[in-house]
């Protein structure tokens, strides 16, 4: 029978955390929409009046649309062009999700969500529904039709891969500003030393462009060679002019709670740089170019207020 509109109300109310949970659990705002989407084509096909909580019923049939979704990512992954990283949000984006400890900032960081994609989909499911939302292991193993100690073990798993890249630092708004800028001022000095001392000795630098933007397949690894990299990326050149469609204007921003650098041509986003930024230094940029993962965080950007950029790059 059809939803009523409080049926549809009790389905909206829960649609930010939906997606939220979505974007996690895929590392893509694009297929958290279609998952969202879809959940909420099963709630219209079911007997919602014999649902007795809905935020679980909803949970659970989101949950394990993306754990298919994941499993046939992994395929796709393997024949991507060049490396995969995760589509950015910027600051404010309400698909962030919750935000309120520690562990919920980190399932969000872009760093997380890279280092996210080593595990499975069992594990993934179990960590981010722990960390980020709070369920008990109860409620895990419900949801996900395991055994309590599995869901516990599974956790386990994935916190130990999690742990294994570098302890970030918690950095506020105005923290994040002040280290893009200090890092653009050593990109554009001219000389790869002053890079270098802003960077952890095994800092890597990595591309995303698609096949779509040139991106170097292969990650930049070492303080020397990726300030060697940045120092390039920021110098002018006509080609990258050319690739950009013009000379980007770069501003200091957030991007999934990060230090980022956000470069604009003509009021279109071109690329998202994170920062990962660790008590030893600036451990790795992660520099999403290609346009599709790009989508969100222009139609949020051209709602923002931006103020003036801190330069034009090229």
């Amino acid at each position: 029978m059809p939803l009523t509109a409080n049926d549809v109300e009790r389905f909206e109310a829960s649609r930010r955390r939906l997606e939220a949970m979505a974007y996690r659990l895929l590392g893509s705002a694009e297929e958290a929409e279609d998952a969202v989407q879809e959940t909420f084509l099963r709630w219209q096909a079911a007997d919602v009046d014999r649902i007795e909580v809905p935020e679980a019923w909803l949970t659970k049939v989101l949950t394990n649309l993306c754990l298919n979704q994941l499993t046939s990512a992994r395929a796709r992954r393997e024949t991507y062009v060049g490396q995969w990283l995760p589509e950015p949000l910027l600051g404010g984006d309400p698909m962030l999700g919750p935000a309120d400890t520690v562990e919920q900032r980190e399932s969000v960081s872009y760093a997380v969500l890279t280092l996210m994609e080593r595990l499975s989909p069992g594990e993934r499911a179990v960590y981010v529904l722990r960390a980020a939302f709070d369920y008990p292991h109860r409620e895990i193993a419900e949801i996900l039709d395991i055994t309590e100690a599995a869901s516990q073990q599974l956790f386990h798993r994935a916190k130990k891969h999690i742990a294994d890249g570098k302890a970030r630092i918690e950095i506020d708004e105005a923290a994040a500003q002040r280290i893009v800028k200090e890092f653009l001022a050593a990109a554009t000095s001219g000389r790869t030393e002053p890079l270098v001392r802003l960077l952890t000795e095994d800092a890597v630098a990595v591309g995303d462009g698609g096949g779509k933007i040139p991106a170097r397949v292969k990650p930049f690894e070492g303080a020397v060679a990726v300030a060697k990299f940045l120092w390039g990326l920021f110098k002018p050149g006509e080609a990258k002019r050319a690739i950009a469609g013009g000379a980007p204007e770069v501003y200091a921003w957030t991007a999934n709670g990060d230090p980022a650098v956000v470069a604009v041509v003509d009021g279109r986003i071109v690329g998202v740089m994170c920062l990962e930024v660790t008590a030893e230094g600036i451990a790795a940029f992660r520099n999403q170019v290609n346009p599709d993962k790009l989508e969100r965080a222009a139609a949020h950007w051209a709602a923002a207020d931006r103020g003036e950029p801190l330069f034009n790059a090229f």
